[in-house]
């Protein structure tokens, strides 16, 4: 008999269930308050995995009374959204509201977006999106300015407890302690003395002994930090885990779970999330964070010459002339990388992160190169001056053109060298 996942039965079915959204649910925040006014809203729900967004979109259209049709962007077609209309077009005609879930609607095309724009408009559809992409580039302007966007946070560790504590109880797993001494009590692993188990309800002796499963404290919180706030993952480790073994250890949850690399799209926001907050630390000159940032990206199997790249890119740009030596150790860096290979280069990247992130800081070079490209564009047309221009021919030369100049190093002569319409124009300040 196929059983439903544990994920799926433990899905929440009211708000108040919802574990970790505090910014969005609660006494004064937007989901409860539109919930109280029962007027359904147009919402985009952006976040990561495993964070609840399907969740919230059928507790909002049960809370609404409406039919909640969901489809995902990654397999649906113009059949089904033809399909979808339809049906929401009997619903109206019933007085019954008609909730749209779209999954992952950043697969939409533009054209597939559209074709829900003008049902979003009249009402007819009450659409609920839910993606892990930045909205402003991934949903057209039309339907996000008809949406609320609403930002789902990864689930902390102590929410994601929270919630296997919860799967344990309903499965009638009981939490032993490690060791004799230790129990999960708010999202953490704190000492006790006495017990010697511990179920998510209080349980005799008895109860304990007979007990079809247990798990160990330090398993469960195993389980929560390879989750990476994502309950969908530790809900899924758990479920395995407990089907390898009677009683649960750390060992069989890393059995169960294997080498699991952190939630890392080398395409999607995650990635430039992180390769920004490393840019921003350098610049910063926190080298804490700025080893911190290049670990978490390194683990996820980033490639390290874009990790390389970018440190070349910002020896230039962020230390200029502070450090002239800045941009030959990012220089040697990229190299080494290249020759030297994964995980040793590992190394090679911190060392050269660590001296950037410690080195002066200037954007005098930077600043000016900015200046001039948009000086650039607005006087295109602006001539050369005469004296500055080759003379090939003979006329040239009678007409001025080169005169005064001097095949010689460091031959300087007291004119203007810019046009003459921006002639006093400075791009470069040494204080920037």
């Amino acid at each position: 008999m196929n059983r439903v996942p544990l994920a799926e039965r433990m899905r929440p079915q009211k708000l108040k269930d919802v574990v970790g959204q505090d910014d969005i649910i609660g006494k004064g925040k937007i989901l409860t308050e539109i919930v109280k006014k029962k007027e359904p809203v147009n919402l985009i729900f952006w976040g990561p995995p495993g964070t609840g967004k399907t969740t919230l979109a059928r507790i909002l259209a049960h809370e609404f009374n409406a039919d909640f049709v969901e489809i995902s962007a990654v397999t649906a077609g113009k059949k089904d959204v033809e399909e979808v209309v339809g049906r929401a077009k009997l619903n109206w005609n019933l007085k019954t509201r008609t909730v749209l879930f779209v999954d992952e609607i950043h697969r939409f095309n533009k054209a597939q977006q559209d074709a829900f724009l003008p049902h979003v408009e009249s009402g007819l559809i009450t659409l609920i999106g839910a993606t892990t992409e930045n909205p402003s580039f991934e949903v057209i302007s039309p339907l996000l300015s008809r949406s609320r966007v609403i930002i789902v946070k990864p689930l902390t560790k102590s929410a994601i407890l929270k919630v296997l504590k919860r799967a344990c109880k309903e499965e009638k797993v009981v939490l032993k302690n490690t060791l004799s001494r230790s129990i999960i009590a708010d999202g953490a692993i704190t000492e006790r003395p006495n017990p010697v188990t511990t179920g998510v309800r209080e349980r005799s002796e008895k109860d304990v002994f007979l007990a079809p499963h247990t798990i160990t404290a330090d398993a469960l919180d195993y389980i929560a930090e390879l989750s990476g706030g994502d309950a969908r993952s530790a809900l899924g480790d758990l479920e395995l885990a407990l089907s390898l073994a009677k009683e649960v250890t750390k060992d069989i949850v890393i059995e169960a779970a294997g080498k699991k690399l952190p939630g890392y799209d080398k395409k999607g926001d995650n990635h430039y999330d992180t390769i920004s907050a490393f840019i921003k630390s350098m610049r910063g000159s926190d080298v804490d964070a700025a080893l911190y940032y290049l670990a978490r990206m390194v683990e996820a199997g980033e490639d390290p010459k874009f990790i390389a790249r970018r440190m070349v890119i910002f020896a230039s740009e962020d230390i200029g002339l502070a450090g002239n030596g800045a941009l030959s150790l990012a220089t040697a860096c990229f190299q080494a990388v290249e020759r030297v290979g994964m995980p040793e280069s590992g190394l090679i990247l911190a060392h050269t992160v660590v001296a950037l992130a410690l080195s002066k800081k200037s954007r005098a070079t930077t600043d000016a190169w900015f200046a001039a490209k948009d000086l650039a564009k607005k006087t295109m047309g602006e001539p050369v001056p005469i004296w500055l221009r080759n003379a090939p021919t003979k006329l040239m030369k009678d007409l001025g053109f080169g005169k005064g100049q001097k095949w010689e190093a460091g031959f300087h002569l007291d004119k203007n060298y810019l046009p003459d319409s921006i002639k006093n124009v400075k791009l470069f300040k040494k204080s920037s």
